[in-house]
């Protein structure tokens, strides 16, 4: 996994939070975008428009996982970095 993590980092990519604001603002990673995971359909072309890859992220991997397969759908670019702790330790 943390390699995945690595190579997606180099290349760029940006950590995507889905968690909620509440968790959110108990912490999270510097430089990451906050989206929540109810709210990424509507956001979708935002997401897009970062013309990055991305590292999805919440607390236990779920969530990011749930986001990571819908934008995938949509022709993103992303990994599931599980718990946002796992890849902040490499930012």
């Amino acid at each position: 996994m943390s390699a995945e993590i690595k190579e997606y980092l180099e290349k760029g990519a940006v950590v995507l939070d889905v968690r909620t604001q509440e968790e959110w603002n108990e912490g999270h990673s510097e430089g990451a975008k906050h989206i929540v995971l109810t709210v990424i359909p509507l956001n979708v072309d935002e997401i897009k428009s970062w013309n990055k890859p991305v590292i999805a992220v919440c607390r236990s991997g779920a969530r990011s996982g749930q986001a990571t397969q819908f934008l995938q759908n949509h022709g993103i670019d992303v990994i599931n970095g599980g718990p946002w702790g796992d890849v902040d330790q490499y930012l």
